[in-house]
């Protein structure tokens, strides 16, 4: 009987959400246009650097690095100027850099090549309004225009992981985090707290369903839902964005299971403090979106932080999960490498579910 009537709980929650096409359309939804922006419209990546070249003369290397300019997709080659016309030309937002070539170019090089000592064989003026355009712009520049024998070649760099420095290699991790949280913590929180705010949940507690059960029955559609979008995030970006899945799917889908109870059991613990439907939604962004967004390593280097706060990431959840995450997609790891990482999320569960339950309790009494 009793588990006939916890399958009627949960039954009737999965028929509540169904019914409010709105919050459908916000977890069903959401996560696929999040991963298509971030991964197509939303990117790091230099596509199209607009570079002017200033050419003192015709001679063969300087038209062969010119046509190496002109030939890379992530270039475009928009006109030979004269020294006079870089800054007009940056200003006026016609290039975004210019790279400059000596006089001396071809002597330049060959004094290199045979071990003399010489002044730089070409500069780059870049415009750094734009931080990231400029450091992007002056590293590709770099990369393209060595020559075998200049010294930018006797340094062998090796980009591991991700040679090509695809943004959404990065931002896939963090936007599943950020997905998993607003879905999990953020409805489930809202979902309870309705039920106090319309003065049904003391008719839920007065059935022959125990508290404890009646909650797990509210968290179980929630945590279904997210499996579906787990699988559709998943597919998303193995297939349309093609960010490698190099440790395997199921580790993967593993630690995304243990993020998702994670989640849930702090959508919980905002239950029991937040009174209201508009407090729990304040109490998610600032507990839980603001500092994901900014102490998780989604968006900021955590070695960034001055020492005094190094420490305040540890008790964001969501940064554990993009740490373990990025190990198994990009560097391929087995799940036996985020052991850490797993342990951390799995004690973050116990000590949330035990400290919501128990207010949870104190408030019925």
């Amino acid at each position: 009987m009793k588990k006939s009537n916890f399958q009627s709980f949960v039954k009737k929650e999965f028929l509540h959400i169904f019914r409010d096409v709105r919050t459908m359309m916000l977890v069903l939804l959401i996560p696929v246009v999040l991963m298509v922006l971030f991964g197509f419209a939303i990117s790091t990546e230099i596509h199209n650097l607009n570079v002017a070249v200033v050419v003192p003369n015709k001679s063969e290397s300087i038209r062969q690095a010119v046509n190496r300019l002109a030939c890379n997709p992530y270039f475009t080659l928009v006109d030979e100027v004269a020294n006079t016309d870089i800054d007009p030309v940056l200003r006026s937002g016609k290039a975004d850099a210019v790279v400059v070539f000596d006089e001396d170019y071809d002597r330049i090089l060959a004094q290199r090549n045979a071990g003399i000592n010489t002044p730089p064989a070409m500069q780059f003026i870049i415009d750094a309004s734009n931080t990231n355009v400029a450091q992007s712009g002056a590293a590709y520049l770099q990369q393209v225009l060595a020559e075998n024998h200049t010294p930018q070649q006797l340094l062998n760099l090796h980009l591991l992981y991700n040679p090509q420095m695809k943004s959404a290699y990065n931002f896939v991790p963090g936007i599943m985090g950020f997905i998993f949280i607003l879905i999990c913590a953020m409805m489930a929180s809202v979902s309870i707290v309705r039920e106090k705010e319309m003065g049904t949940m003391e008719v839920l507690l007065v059935s022959p369903v125990r508290p404890f059960k009646i909650i797990m029955a509210k968290m179980i559609p929630y945590f279904m839902i997210s499996c579906v979008n787990l699988m559709t995030i998943l597919l998303i970006a193995h297939h349309l964005l093609h960010v490698p899945m190099s440790g395997g799917w199921w580790g993967i889908i593993v630690v995304s299971l243990i993020y998702l109870i994670l989640s849930l059991t702090l959508g919980l613990l905002i239950s029991t403090i937040a009174t209201s439907q508009a407090v729990a939604l304040l109490v998610s962004a600032m507990l839980l979106l603001l500092p994901m967004m900014m102490l998780s390593g989604m968006v900021f280097p955590l070695e960034n932080l001055p020492t005094v706060l190094s420490p305040l990431p540890n008790i964001i959840p969501a940064r554990w999960y993009i740490q373990a995450i990025r190990k198994l997609m990009i560097m391929g790891l087995p799940l036996s490498a985020v052991w850490r990482e797993v342990l951390i999320m799995i004690a973050m569960i116990i000590v949330l579910l035990v400290v919501a339950l128990k207010r949870f309790k104190d408030k019925l009494e």
